[in-house]
């Protein structure tokens, strides 16, 4: 069987931090560090709704974050306003080694899929303005089952939807506890090491693999 490659969408292939730019006229120097309790309460908060089961999409999720995350700041919104940071969270940017990676794995003979946290018209969306979607054979999104990534129903379905077996699929995450959950469900994972202080969790389970750019994958996974 042709080996599938699931590719996580937020924090691997696409820059969550692009939004600086759009939080800096009102944040300035203070823009990164809101960037990223932002996106570190999104993720909390989609853990938190998959462990209770009261699911809500990861736009709402990533409402709610932004709503904490201006309160942590002392940051005052209007609607507009902060529709307009969300509108902006719907056209983050690609990462520079996403569309070279990509064209070097499907040119290897891999099917690749996109397996992400958000919702799949939102997420073809977002791949589609980065010019990324023509890559993919279709996008998989955990809002089919209501959970969220690393509930390890949401891998099982990926695996179904993609017609494939954990041995002959591998996650590519630049997201540890996405990486940990894949490999738990049985598939085999890459982790995208994205900067040199990101850590991985020390739970005494590695990576299949650890790559630093989406460039790098075909030479490290094989079909």
């Amino acid at each position: 069987m042709t080996t599938t490659l699931a590719f996580d969408v937020y924090g691997t292939l696409i820059d969550t931090h692009g939004i600086v730019a759009a939080l800096q006229p009102q944040l300035g120097h203070r823009a990164i560090d809101f960037s990223r309790a932002w996106r570190d309460k999104q993720l909390e908060y989609s853990f938190r709704r998959g462990l209770m089961k009261q699911y809500e999409s990861f736009a709402v999720c990533t409402g709610q974050a932004l709503d904490h995350t201006c309160s942590q700041f002392g940051l005052s919104l209007g609607p507009a306003a902060r529709e307009k940071l969300l509108d902006a969270y719907r056209a983050l940017p690609a990462f520079k080694d996403a569309r070279e990676g990509l064209a070097r794995v499907r040119e290897a003979g891999f099917r690749l899929f996109a397996f992400s946290n958000g919702p799949a018209e939102a997420v073809g969306s977002l791949l589609a303005q980065a010019g990324l979607r023509d890559f993919f054979l279709d996008v998989v999104s955990v809002d089919e089952v209501k959970s969220f990534k690393p509930d390890p129903g949401v891998y099982t379905h990926f695996l179904q939807r993609a017609g494939a077996t954990g041995g002959d699929a591998w996650m590519i995450s630049s997201n540890p506890f996405d990486v940990l959950g894949a490999l738990s469900a049985g598939m085999r994972a890459a982790w995208v090491q994205r900067s040199p202080e990101a850590l991985f969790d020390p739970w005494g389970i590695e990576p299949t693999v650890t790559v630093d750019s989406l460039s790098d994958l075909v030479a490290r996974i094989h079909p």
